[in-house]
């Protein structure tokens, strides 16, 4: 049967590796090292998938420029300390391989900045197999477009070819800000009642779910 998608673009942190625990926990330490009252873990699960700036801009919207970079520094220091504990989901990696191997282009699109995400993807091993990626350091900030629409636009891939994967709003909507498909996993950051609403066309609460519909209806 015809491919379906030519193109999957994943996101990187709670849709490919499970690193909630340890963003939550680097904001929590930079917001106390700011001498600021760190705000609840779902509050702070619900901008995962932002730019850093972006990301404490929502949290701390009150606060003056400097604090909230003093917030962020103590979050990369922190982050960077525990970031060897962060792994893939169960799956991730042989997927991943399956799908390059079948011919699929993989692609991520992150809100972490460059350096973050070479990293993760050394670390990983899976560098290769990605043709290209974009950060938030790069191009503006999910929900914002541009990140697909370069993806497609390097690559030569219609966005009706196209399919962005995501555990948060914020990848849902730059999905639909730029006209391509979209499916939500709900074992990241955001659960399936905040998913729904962005219109995404299937959305899983594991990645062995999301791996099984891949092979089946990509």
């Amino acid at each position: 049967m015809p491919k379906r998608f030519e193109l999957l673009v994943f996101d990187w942190d709670g849709t490919l590796a499970d690193s909630a625990r340890i963003i939550i926990d680097a904001i929590e330490q930079g917001s106390l090292e700011a001498g600021v009252a760190p705000p609840e873990a779902d509050r702070i699960r619900s901008v995962i998938g932002l730019g850093l700036q972006e990301a404490l801009l929502h949290l701390f919207p009150d606060l003056d420029e400097g604090r909230r970079q003093h917030i962020g520094l103590g979050y990369r220091r922190h982050y960077l300390r525990n970031e060897h504990q962060v792994n893939l989901f169960e799956g991730v990696a042989p997927a991943m391989r399956e799908w390059a191997e079948a011919g699929f282009l993989l692609a991520v699109a992150t809100g972490k900045g460059r350096r973050g995400l070479d990293r993760a993807l050394e670390a990983s091993g899976l560098g290769t197999l990605f043709i290209t990626s974009r950060c938030a350091d790069e191009c503006f900030s999910k929900p914002h477009p541009q990140m697909l629409e370069e993806i497609v636009t390097e690559l030569g891939v219609s966005r009706e070819r196209a399919l962005m994967i995501g555990d948060s709003t914020f990848d849902l909507m730059m999905a639909q800000n730029a006209g391509i498909a979209a499916v939500g996993v709900s074992y990241g950051a955001q659960c399936e009642a905040q998913l729904w609403p962005h219109a995404p066309i299937a959305c899983f609460d594991s990645f062995a779910k999301l791996r099984a519909w891949l092979n089946e209806n990509a």
